[in-house]
């Protein structure tokens, strides 16, 4: 959503959460084969016809736009507490 000016125009904290590719991959694999029955062969199909594509085209150039990327999936501690000190500031 951040390639869109007028979203950015109205947002007051813009965060990006990246998370590795492979970590995508294996979280997207295990969620499409043990809750969705689908087969590892499907999964890696989609993602390498339109998930990793679309992402590359769409999702990765929209980094640029935010004010704050957090590393790590959301599991970088420090990043989330920043962001959550804001927002409380923010909303106060």
């Amino acid at each position: 959503m951040f390639a869109h000016a007028e979203l950015r125009e109205i947002m007051d904290l813009a965060v990006f959460v990246d998370t590795e590719p492979d970590i995508g991959l294996i979280r997207r694999m295990r969620r499409d084969t043990e809750k969705r029955g689908r087969t590892a062969e499907s999964v890696v199909d989609q993602y390498e016809k339109t998930v990793r594509p679309m992402h590359l085209e769409f999702v990765e150039p929209s980094r640029r736009y935010a004010d704050l990327t957090i590393h790590e999936g959301g599991f970088n501690r420090v990043a989330v507490d920043l962001v959550t000190d804001r927002m409380r500031e923010i909303l106060a």
